[in-house]
């Protein structure tokens, strides 16, 4: 049995290069940046008016001016503003030459029909200058950088209809275990239905890879076999269910070796998720997971998801925030690292949720994060400041 830590390690020293692509603008959501993008034009592409005024020069503003030219957005200057002169200008719209200043409407009086007056003493320039957010040429966004709406935002700007983003793993899911039973079946008898494919399923898809739930492989050598078998065949990535403890029948990790997968870690010193199996053939990486639903969810969040990141290019950083416990929690000394879903109860207060163990899913719908406690007896005083680690 390895730490966590140790677990940790050798999964991200062991992830395969998948190459990259580029997709339309408007499929790149969610996506890995695989280069860097860099600007086309300055940002502004000009200097602009920041306010609703005149275009002027600053030395003329205590005297009547001239207005010589209206400029709504979009439409480009044709005079030059000259002494005693300014054009009305809309925000947004480009700063004629000879104008070093804006003056804002709500601060002047009309003189004439062509005549105004500034009714305040100084003025701010009220200008965005060229270039002063971005320079042609800069880095906009990082390679590595997993794509936002206000990313969109900024490919739309500099014209990057065509982003190059990492390959999206491919993952196999494989619920392993004769007593289980698909949703749409009633469980009877000793029957369980599947939580964990569709449950891992979803957590792939979210953080923008591609799942294949590929159903229920029952506890029988040849099934199962024929399963992984085609599963490794059609992914980057497989993940199974149940099957990897020390039962009769948790077959998993000898026709994973069968299937010329090399074996990791077959064992990690954490709560829940012990049996949690991973290993490397030439093509495919497999994560054989508990069977508990608790488990599996647990794993996946520390152990897969960051997998999945690097393998496309991104440093998975998990939100973490400081919280004070609302009462007192001590754990039995043991050998293995514990994790414990925490719920918040004020903007700066957790407190643990009721769980009655590994298989208990449906504590986790009221989770919001969970503690990484370490092992031998981990304890916490109420109002003590602890680190949760975010969904």
């Amino acid at each position: 049995m390895i730490t966590f830590d140790e677990a940790y390690a050798i999964v991200m020293d062991n992830c395969l290069a998948l190459g990259s692509e580029t997709v339309p603008l408007e499929q790149s959501l969610g996506r890995v940046l695989a280069e860097p993008v860099l600007s086309d034009i300055d940002m502004p592409p000009f200097n602009k008016s920041a306010m609703d005024g005149y275009a002027c020069r600053r030395a003329d503003i205590r005297n009547e001016l001239t207005v010589v030219e209206e400029l709504p957005a979009g439409v480009a200057p044709t005079k030059t503003i000259g002494a005693n002169e300014c054009a009305k200008i809309m925000t947004g719209s480009m700063v004629p030459q000879g104008a070093d200043c804006v003056i804002m409407v709500e601060d002047t009086v009309e003189v004439s029909a062509t005549t105004i007056r500034y009714t305040e003493e100084e003025t701010k320039t009220n200008i965005c200058t060229r270039g002063e957010d971005i320079r042609a040429g800069d880095e906009v966004l990082a390679k590595g950088a997993v794509i936002q709406p206000q990313h969109i935002a900024v490919l739309a700007t500099v014209g990057c209809t065509q982003p190059r983003v990492a390959k999206q793993p491919r993952v196999g899911i494989i619920s392993t275990g004769s007593e289980l039973v698909e949703p749409s079946e009633k469980a009877t008898g000793a029957k369980i239905r599947n939580s964990n494919g569709w449950q891992l399923a979803a957590q792939v898809e979210q953080m923008g890879c591609l799942a294949t739930n590929m159903g229920i492989a029952v506890d029988d050598e040849e099934a199962l076999a024929a399963a992984i078998g085609k599963a490794m065949a059609e992914n980057d990535v497989v993940m199974l269910s149940g099957g990897v403890s020390m039962g009769d029948y948790d077959l998993v990790p000898g026709i994973l070796k069968n299937n010329g997968i090399e074996l990791l870690f077959t064992s990690v010193a954490i709560k829940p998720g012990r049996p949690s199996t991973f290993g490397v053939g030439e093509q495919v990486r497999v994560f054989a997971l508990p069977g508990n639903p608790v488990a599996t969810y647990m794993q996946f969040e520390a152990l897969v998801k960051p997998f999945l990141f690097n393998m496309m290019g991104h440093a998975f950083r998990p939100r973490h925030v400081c919280a004070k416990l609302n009462r007192d929690l001590r754990l039995k000394p043991a050998k293995r690292s514990a994790i414990i879903p925490i719920r918040f109860t004020a903007p700066d207060r957790v407190e643990p949720i009721e769980y009655h163990g590994s298989a208990h899913i449906n504590a986790l719908c009221s989770a919001d994060g969970f503690l990484l406690c370490p092992s031998e007896g981990s304890s916490f005083k109420q109002d003590e400041e602890v680190d949760v680690r975010l969904f």
